[in-house]
C-alpha cells in the first residue's frame, strides 16, 4: 500500500509534481495546473493547523467511507466534492507565481513527513480524526489523485 511514510512514495511523489507544468493539460474537473497545486497547498495547510476548514456536515459514516477511501485497491472517483475553502473555484488560494506554489508544496510534502513533527494534525474535515498511518496514506492518495488528474 503506497503511503507518505515510505521514503520511496514520498520520492515518486516529489518527482511527479516536478512533471506537472503551468499549461499541463486536466483530464478531468475545472482546476488548471497552477489551481491543482494550490488546492493541494490548502489542503495540507488544513490538515496540519494553518488554514480554517469547515467540517462536513453532511458527510454520513465517516468511518466507513474513510475505510474505503484509504483501504480500497481503486483510484479515488472524479469529481468528488471539495471543501469551500480548499475548492479553487470558490475560496482556495489563487495561484501566484507557479515556481513558488511549486516550492511551497514541495516544502509541504517534505514537512507532513518530518519527524519529529512541529505541528499537530487536526481532524479531516470529512474523514474525523486519523491516525498517523491514515495520515500518510490520505497524503499520498490525495496527491495522486491530482495529479493522475493532470495526466503525471
Amino acid at each position: 500500500m503506497k503511503t507518505l511514510a515510505d521514503p520511496r512514495y514520498t520520492n515518486e511523489i516529489v518527482s511527479r509534481i516536478g512533471l506537472v507544468w503551468p499549461d499541463s493539460p486536466r483530464k478531468w474537473g475545472k482546476m488548471t495546473a497552477p489551481q491543482m497545486i494550490c488546492h493541494l497547498n490548502d489542503s495540507f495547510l488544513c490538515v496540519m493547523g494553518e488554514k480554517e476548514v469547515s467540517a462536513a456536515t453532511d458527510f454520513r459514516a465517516p468511518r466507513l467511507v474513510k475505510w474505503i477511501a484509504l483501504n480500497m485497491p481503486t483510484h479515488w472517483p472524479q469529481g468528488t466534492p471539495t471543501r469551500p475553502e480548499i475548492d479553487q473555484q470558490v475560496n482556495g488560494t489563487p495561484p501566484a507565481d507557479f515556481a513558488a506554489d511549486v516550492e511551497t508544496l514541495l516544502g509541504l510534502v517534505e514537512r507532513f513527513t518530518r519527524r519529529p513533527r512541529d505541528f499537530q494534525f487536526q481532524p479531516h474535515p470529512m474523514f474525523r480524526e486519523m491516525t498517523e498511518r491514515e495520515w500518510m496514506r490520505w497524503g499520498y492518495l490525495h496527491t495522486d489523485h491530482h495529479l493522475r488528474q493532470f495526466g503525471v
